[in-house]
C-alpha cells in the first residue's frame, strides 16, 4: 500500500534515530517504561527528541503513568504523540487529549474477533489505536504477531496501525492482508535487546513501499 505510515519504536541512540529518519520512517518512538529493555529516563529521551526533524512526529511510550509522571514526560520530553500501552481508559486519553492538545494513541491487544470490539471505545478519546499482541513479559516489543486474519473485513472505527511481531521479512505481507495504514516495529529490528540494527531499520522501510 503507497504511503504507509511507518513507525519505528524504541530508539535508544541518535545513530539509530538518524537510520529511522533517513530511512523515511514518518514516527519514531521513545520508550519510558523501566521494565523495558527500550526505557530511557524522560532526561535521555528528551535529548534524542530534540535531534527529530520536523517532517517526523515523536512518540512516547508510556504504561499506565500516574498523573506526575504523565506531567513530567510532557513537559520534559515535548513528544507529538503519547502513546498509551497499559489499561488507560478512554476517559484518561479523551482529557489528556483536551488538557495538552496532543495527539494520543492506545494500544490494544488482540487475542480474537472480539477484541477489536474493544476499538471502538476509544472513538473520539485517542486518535489512533495500535492493534498489537497480547501481552507477555511486557506489554509490547515482545516480537509475537497476532492472526491478522482477524482483520479481515473489519470495519475500523477509528485510524489505526498494526503492530506485534512486524519485521523486514513480514512486513510486505501484513500491509497487503490487512490494509494497514501505519506500521510500528520495535523488537523486529534489533540486533540485541534494545538496540537497534541500522540496516534493518532501512529494510523494513523499504519494504513497506514494495
Amino acid at each position: 500500500m503507497a504511503g504507509t505510515l511507518v513507525k519505528i519504536c524504541g530508539i535508544s541512540t541518535p545513530q539509530t534515530l538518524a537510520a529511522a529518519v533517513q530511512a523515511g520512517a514518518s514516527h519514531v518512538g521513545f520508550v519510558h517504561f523501566p521494565k523495558s529493555p527500550r526505557h530511557l529516563s524522560l532526561a535521555d529521551a528528551a535529548g534524542l527528541r530534540a535531534l527529530v526533524p520536523a517532517q517526523v512526529k515523536a512518540v512516547l511510550l508510556l504504561v499506565n503513568p500516574s498523573p506526575d509522571v504523565l506531567a513530567d514526560a510532557v513537559r520534559e520530553v515535548h513528544p507529538d504523540v503519547v502513546q498509551f500501552h497499559g489499561s488507560e481508559t478512554p476517559d484518561a486519553l479523551a482529557r489528556f487529549r483536551a488538557d495538552t492538545g496532543l495527539e494520543a494513541w492506545r494500544a490494544l491487544a488482540v487475542r480474537d474477533a472480539a477484541s477489536l470490539a474493544d476499538a471502538g471505545t476509544f472513538r473520539g478519546a485517542a486518535d489512533r489505536v495500535l492493534l498489537d499482541a497480547p501481552a507477555s513479559a511486557l506489554p509490547g516489543g515482545n516480537g509475537t504477531r497476532f492472526d491478522w486474519s482477524l482483520l479481515s473485513g473489519w470495519d475500523a472505527p477509528l485510524a489505526w496501525g498494526l503492530a506485534g511481531g512486524l519485521t523486514p521479512a513480514n512486513v510486505a505481507e501484513a500491509i497487503r492482508l490487512t490494509g494497514a495504514p501505519l506500521v510500528d516495529t520495535s523488537s523486529g529490528l534489533e540486533r540485541s535487546p534494545g538496540i537497534k540494527d541500522v540496516d534493518k531499520i532501512a529494510a523494513f522501510c523499504k519494504a513497506t513501499r514494495i
